[in-house]
């Protein structure tokens, strides 16, 4: 079988920046590691020469609501003065109420778009809804295909709108794990409930049974804002996470997103259950929840990868945003290295949604792979290079973007999305999505 062989400038191996690097790639994997010079090509391989670029690991966007674009530009006369509001006012009235087939399947595929433009290989997906929308995931499966990304698809259960639709919502999972979760499949599932305020202590205990009993992960959002604490200790007279705990739901195999008003004895807590986080440093801003304690995750040596939460695919504006935000927060410019915000796209955010053989450059692991060219007006070196990625790199530095050996993007070009239809019906659905809105408002 033909190979893909690519010669960059530099290659980021797990001991750093390599000059004159390159890779070979065959059957979804990466086959060898070399300098240029040395690689090993065989008679039909395609030889990409890419001098002025680097070779990396794909990202890793660790959270991800696609159906999101919804939200843009909608005029909502409803007054968001906090998370409460933010949910009950707007989010889930003038979005997630009205979300079907036709909706998902258009921002699933303009989300694809970003995503790849953006160098994201990996991503794990939520998609919410005050009832169960039976067979969504196989819309969002069937796009995601098409455009080649490596998924991780879910619907968030939970009972707000009753317990019926709760037990909807994990079947709609757990059926959707029993088919597509194996070995060689893109696209596969993980089970997802909400959270402690719109899921009963049961229902969070069955869903960690059901995920136990086929061998997938759970996610839920866990203190997104001090609504959640706050209505945990009204409620229990506990914390969420001393709640999540005592139900027997916190191991290894759960994947928590935001984690921003949680205390210290929380995050113990986390971090002796091994429990994988997820942060996103502007959708947290967006909804006014706070700083999550991502340095003190990490001190504690939790995995922790980043998402963009639907609210913006740029993920070099999130990989900015961790980067600068956790410094100014903290009145101290030494935290959150750029390398360690590299790591939380690559390496940490593979390992926090369970894709344990992507997100760094090795011989065997998968070739998820991007290329990002050198177009800043400084020097790249092996000294300053997580700086430069982090804070200096845009979309349209990334190149060229393959997924399991797969090309979906060439020369800046995406090759698996249409970006133009794409837009074009994303504009037509949301146009009438909106209407509706505002004739609901009048």
């Amino acid at each position: 079988m033909s190979a893909t062989v690519l010669k960059g400038a530099f290659l980021m191996t797990e001991e750093g920046l390599k000059k004159n690097y390159g890779l070979r790639m065959a059957e979804g994997r990466i086959r060898q590691i070399a300098p240029n010079d040395r690689l090993l090509g065989e008679t039909g391989d395609q030889v990409i020469e890419v001098p002025d670029q680097i070779i990396l690991p794909g990202f890793v966007n660790g959270h991800n609501h696609m159906y999101g674009f919804l939200s843009h530009g909608i005029t909502a006369e409803a007054m968001v003065t906090e998370f409460e509001s933010f949910l009950d006012d707007f989010w889930w009235p003038y979005v997630e109420d009205r979300m079907n087939h036709e909706l998902v399947e258009a921002t699933t595929r303009w989300a694809c778009a970003e995503m790849i433009d953006s160098g994201v290989t990996s991503f794990v997906d939520i998609l919410e809804g005050p009832n169960a929308i039976p067979g969504a995931l196989e819309v969002e499966k069937k796009i995601v295909e098409e455009a080649g990304l490596r998924g991780r698809l879910s619907f968030e259960a939970c009972e707000r709108k009753s317990e019926e639709n709760g037990q909807e919502g994990l079947r709609e999972n757990i059926e959707f794990v029993k088919k597509y979760n194996r070995d060689g499949e893109l696209v596969q599932g993980i089970n997802s409930i909400h959270t402690l305020f719109t899921c009963s202590k049961e229902f969070v205990k069955q869903a960690k049974r059901l995920s136990e009993e086929n061998h997938c992960m759970t996610h839920m959002h866990l203190s997104e804002s001090v609504f959640e604490p706050n209505w945990c200790q009204r409620e229990y007279g506990k914390t969420p996470v001393e709640i999540y705990e005592e139900a027997g739901y916190l191991d290894e195999n759960i994947l928590a997103s935001q984690i921003v008003q949680t205390t210290d004895a929380e995050l113990d807590i986390l971090a002796k259950h091994q429990v994988k986080a997820v942060s996103m440093p502007l959708s947290n801003c967006e909804v006014g929840g706070g700083f999550a304690p991502v340095t003190k995750m990490l001190e504690r040596g939790m995995t922790v990868g980043l998402g963009t939460d639907g609210y913006i695919n740029n993920f070099f504006e999130v990989m900015r945003g961790a980067f600068l935000m956790h410094k100014a927060n903290q009145q101290d410019p030494q935290v959150m290295p750029a390398k360690v915000v590299y790591e939380m796209a690559t390496t940490m955010g593979a390992q926090a949604v369970g894709i344990a053989d992507a997100g760094i450059l090795k011989e065997g692991n998968l070739a998820d792979v991007i290329t990002v060219s050198m177009e800043q007006p400084t020097p790249v070196n092996e000294k300053n290079v997580y700086d430069q990625l982090v804070l200096f790199t845009n979309p349209q530095n990334v190149k060229n973007v393959f997924v399991g050996g797969k090309q979906l993007k060439q020369d800046g070009r995406i090759l698996t999305v249409n970006e133009a239809e794409a837009k074009e019906k994303l504009k037509e659905v949301t146009r009438q999505f909106w209407q509706v809105n505002e004739r609901e408002q009048a």
